[in-house]
Formats: structure tokens, sequence, C-alpha cells
């Protein structure tokens, strides 16, 4: 017998079906509530609502869990490309070998942008934010590839835009940081691999070949993946509420690319840095900061610990702290931020208060550490947030058109004016 709850109001009793999940998680159906009662249910923020059923990530946040397609993320950062998760998490299964090599030459073949559009960054501010750059060219795209607008596309036509999207993702991004240094810009070189074709077009210079260091390329790998999806997220919903207009698939990570550029999501990482910089310009011993952070009337917070989601350890920072330690071992860099960075970390595995309130660094916070020791400026932090979630936001809008589900429309409740009579404006 399938399970029921039962909602009261004034009086009357409805019944609606409680969904069962396959890791046994249940949400209440309140898809026929208003047409029964009338009424609709409020949760700002949709903290507890479920906008769908998706088959492409599983978060447990009381018990720090994070699958993709059901392998866990431990797993699949130790063992798997990038490319690989791609696969999975757009497709349902991990590729064979011919599957794998089919997908990575379809991406390589489309790694170059249309010249028209190196004008684009010419018009931009020469300190214009990569993130503002990155969303338009992403949503210009669009124009340069018509059919992509058809609302009734093919499968294969989708296909093709999917690889289009997974191959210049890498090259505006890294355009919109040669624009933001002052530097020409660099072609992709197909014969490098995902993450170190995107090195090399950042950090090679027309004077100075860009040598690859395989510490760096496989900790790019690593946050790449560990990006890569998180459940229905702020730009994750928001791909899929813009998806369900039937916008193109360029239009709809464009605006991805806009939810994560908020501080409150995508920009996590960056505040670490500021953070850090303010702790460091400021010169006080650290235990002072640490004395605010545990004072609530004062407004100071440590950026990069603690997780909304996850009630435990965030699974993610365990892996990248590793990769951290990694890259700052390999690079050797002295930098008074991470050596803040460093002690704060140890103040927080080890305190009592940081403990008690699951207070743990998470991914953002060793992110940030990464971008900084490879010398990436924090504008281009959430850059390279939105590259690594590029797949995640694809398989998100490609279930939601395959699942046909209906245009996104929130319910309200008005709290404004009644009805009123238009007064003159003489007489008022």
């Amino acid at each position: 017998m399938s399970e029921i709850a039962e909602v009261k109001i004034n009086g009357q009793t409805y019944e609606l079906p409680i969904i069962t999940g396959s890791e046994d998680e249940k949400g209440i159906d309140i898809t026929k509530l208003r047409s029964l009662s009338g009424a609709v249910t409020l949760d700002s923020g949709y903290k507890n609502t479920g906008s769908t059923k998706s088959a492409v990530t599983y978060l447990d946040g009381e018990n720090g869990i994070l699958r993709y397609r059901g392998y866990s993320i431990e797993e699949l950062a130790e063992k798997a490309s990038f490319i690989e998760v791609a696969y999975l998490l757009i497709n349902g299964e991990l590729p064979t070998k011919s599957q794998l090599s089919e997908f990575e030459a379809n991406i390589t073949k489309h790694t170059l942008i249309h010249e028209d559009m190196k004008r684009f960054y010419e018009a931009y501010p020469s300190k214009a934010h990569p993130m503002g750059i990155v969303a338009s060219l992403l949503c210009s795209l669009s124009t340069f590839y018509p059919d992509s607008q058809n609302p009734n596309r093919t499968e294969e036509e989708i296909e093709l835009t999917i690889y289009r999207l997974l191959a210049k993702l890498p090259t505006i991004s890294a355009w919109a940081y040669k624009n933001f240094v002052g530097h020409p810009v660099v072609y992709p070189k197909n014969n490098l691999n995902y993450e170190e074709n995107f090195l090399n077009m950042m950090f090679s210079l027309p004077a100075e070949k860009y040598k690859i260091d395989p510490v760096v390329a496989d900790a790019l790998n690593k946050l790449l993946i560990l990006h890569a999806d998180h459940e229905q997220n702020c730009s994750a919903s928001t791909v899929r509420i813009v998806g369900s207009s039937h916008a193109n698939l360029y239009s709809s990570i464009s605006a991805g690319v806009i939810a994560l550029w908020g501080p409150l999501h995508g920009g996590a990482n960056q505040a670490v840095i500021e953070m850090l910089e303010t702790i460091y310009e400021d010169g006080t011993p650290l235990e002072n900061w640490i004395a605010k952070a545990k004072d609530k009337n004062d407004p100071f917070r440590l950026m990069g610990f603690g997780h909304r989601v996850y009630k435990n350890f965030d699974p993610r920072a365990k892996i990248i702290k590793k990769a951290a330690d990694d890259v700052l071992e390999k690079l050797g860099i002295q930098d008074p931020l991470i050596e803040i960075a460093k002690e704060l970390e140890q103040v927080a595995l080890n305190d009592e208060y940081f403990k008690a309130r699951n207070l743990y660094p998470n991914v953002d916070f060793y992110s940030g550490i990464i971008y900084k020791a490879l010398g990436i400026p924090t504008e281009m932090f959430t850059v390279m947030f939105a590259l690594g979630r590029l797949p995640g936001w694809i398989a998100q809008w490609k279930e939601m058109i395959e699942n046909k589900e209906p245009i996104g429309r929130p319910r309200q409740i008005y709290v404004g004016a009644n009805e009123r009579s238009y007064v003159p404006l003489d007489e008022r």
C-alpha cells in the first residue's frame, strides 16, 4: 500500500501521496494540493521543496555523502578523468574506451571559437570581471549557431550543442583571463588533454612556453570533478527553470553562470582569499580574528568553513586538501596568505568551538588556496568553478528536457494592498 500524508485545512483533510526515492528519501507530492484545497505551500528559498525527481546526483548532507549517478565522489576523484565524469553525468553511465575516445574527439574538434568573438573581448574594459564576459559570450554562442534556438531540436542537434559547450567554455574562459591581465590570447592545442589545454591557454606567453606540471594538472582535474554537480543548487535550478521555457541550451547555461557569480554561491572561494587579505593587512594576531569569529555579536565570519548542506565534513574538502598540499609542496610557494590559511585550518580542525559546530574547512577554502598558488586572480575563481560545473548543468538541463517537465512557474502568497480605486493626479 502506498504511503500517504494527510493535510488538514479548515477542518477538511486532504490525502497526498508520499514519493520515496532510491535512497529512501521521502517527499510529499503536493501537485494536486491547490486544485483540491485552494491552498499552496510557502517555502522561502525552496529549502524544503523538491522541484523535480532527478537521477543525476545524490547528496546526503547529514552523513557527508556525494555521489554522481551512484558513484562516490571519493572514487571518481581518485580514479577518473574530468571528461569521464562529464560523460557519466550527461549520459548516465561511465563510458567504454571507444565511447570515451569518441567523446573526447568530438569535444576536441570544436575548441576554437569564431574569430569574430575576439572583437567582443576587445570591446570590454581591460578590468571587466571575467564572469560577466563568460556569461555574455556563452549566450552569444547561440547567435553563431542559430539552429540551436529551435525548440524542436533533434537528439543529434542537442548532442552537437553539448560538444560545442564543453569544447568552447575553456577557450572562452582562458581568453577572459587573458583579457583581464592584458595578455595576447593563446589558441587551443588539440594534442593536449582537457586540463592541459586549458592551463596552456591560460599561462602560455608568445615568448615563453608554459611547462605543464602534472601535479598542477592533476589538482585541476580533481577540482573540476569535485565541482561538476551538486544536486538542485541555485545555479542548477536556474538552468532548469530557464530551460523549462525551451530557451536554448547556450542561454540556459549562461543563466547558470550568472547565478553562480553571486557571492553566496560560486563566489565563496574568492571571499576566502579576500578574508585572508583582510587578516594579513590588519596585522593583528590571528587569535584576535578567531575570537571575533566566535563572538555572535561581531559581524566577522570565517569564510570557507562549514556548509549549508553538509552537517558533517564536506567530502569534497577531504579530497582537495590533499591536492592543495601537493601543489603547495611542488611549487614551493611562499605566500603569507597561504600561511594564514594553514594556521586557520589547524584551528578549525582542533578547536572544540569549531568542531562542535561542524565548522570544518570546505571545498571553497582549499580551492581558493590552490588557485591563489597557481597565480590565478580572485576574479577568475568563479570562472574556474563554472568550468567544472558545466557538465552538471548540461545533465540537469538534458534530464529536464527528456522528462518533458513543464515550464517553471512558482506560486506566491500575496501580501500587498487589497483592491482600491485609482485617484486622479490633482486629487492626491
